[in-house]
């Protein structure tokens, strides 16, 4: 247990290299911050049952701190002889054990390599066998994750699908038709990000929707009917060139007497 460690992956730092933004790179990122778009931690409620572990759906989200799964609740583990298992089932709300940690590094936009907590890497042998006692990564360490209809499958060098056998849970790959066996989950838990329109859900499509739709939002009146303004809707166009658009919008919805706020 105590060879175990997890493998952390960091970004290089190169000797004398020096943290310092200049004016031009400040102005950049107050710009970024104040652009029309955000970004904002994305909820999974699936991921929760797995103590934050998400489903990768992509290739490409298949990098740094990952687990593998297989059945409902179990994960690749990974054995101090160079093998692997299937660990025990876990209860809802947890994550994997450290044993069942692997480090994801991509080989490119097809393939990937698993680097066990011991150092070492994911390798299919002649015989099936799945081992981790490679101490880099050749052909035979590397996998595809295949994904098809909301399923994935890992597809060694040797085209054999990664499974667990039903008989003792070890780690193989033997069979290149795809069956329940072979179906996994590879799971990451690094934050995602979701861009986030900043934009009103009331101002899209065009001016006239969009004062329809204000209008809407802040009526006053009992009978529901829309009182729309029936000036035209130039002004509002100009007032939205000129970053007043809001208060256009409430000034005609006064000359209607058809928002809440309007005295």
């Amino acid at each position: 247990m105590s060879a175990y460690e997890v493998v952390n992956v960091s970004r290089l730092v190169l000797k004398g290299e020096k943290n310092k933004k200049n004016k031009k790179q400040k102005k950049e990122k107050q710009h970024r911050e104040t652009s029309v778009k955000k970004r904002k931690i994305q909820v999974d409620e699936e991921a929760l049952k797995f103590g934050g572990w998400w489903k990768t759906t992509l290739t490409s989200e298949i990098t740094g701190t990952v687990a593998i799964q297989f059945g409902e609740r179990s994960f690749v583990k990974a054995l101090d002889n160079g093998l692997f298992t299937l660990g025990p089932p876990h209860r809802d709300g947890d994550g994997p054990d450290p044993e069942e940690i692997f480090t994801a590094f991509p080989i490119n936009d097809r393939k990937v390599s698993f680097k066990s907590g011991y150092g070492k890497y994911m390798k299919v042998e002649k015989d099936g066998m799945v081992t981790g006692r490679s101490e880099a990564v050749g052909s035979m360490e590397q996998w595809e994750p295949v994904f098809q209809d909301g399923k994935m499958a890992l597809l060694s060098e040797l085209s054999f699908f990664m499974s667990i056998d039903p008989e003792d849970d070890a780690c193989v790959a033997l069979r290149k038709k795809v069956t329940d066996l072979e179906i996994c989950q590879v799971r990451c838990n690094a934050a995602r990000e979701a861009i986030v329109e900043e934009e009103p859900k009331e101002e899209k499509g065009d001016l006239t929707e969009v004062e329809k739709n204000y209008v809407k939002k802040f009526q006053k009146f009992q009978d529901k009917k829309l009182r729309i303004n029936t000036d035209d809707v130039k002004e509002l166009e100009m007032a939205k060139d000129k970053g007043i658009l809001h208060e256009a919008l409430l000034d005609r919805r006064s000359k209607m007497k058809a928002d809440r706020y309007c005295k």
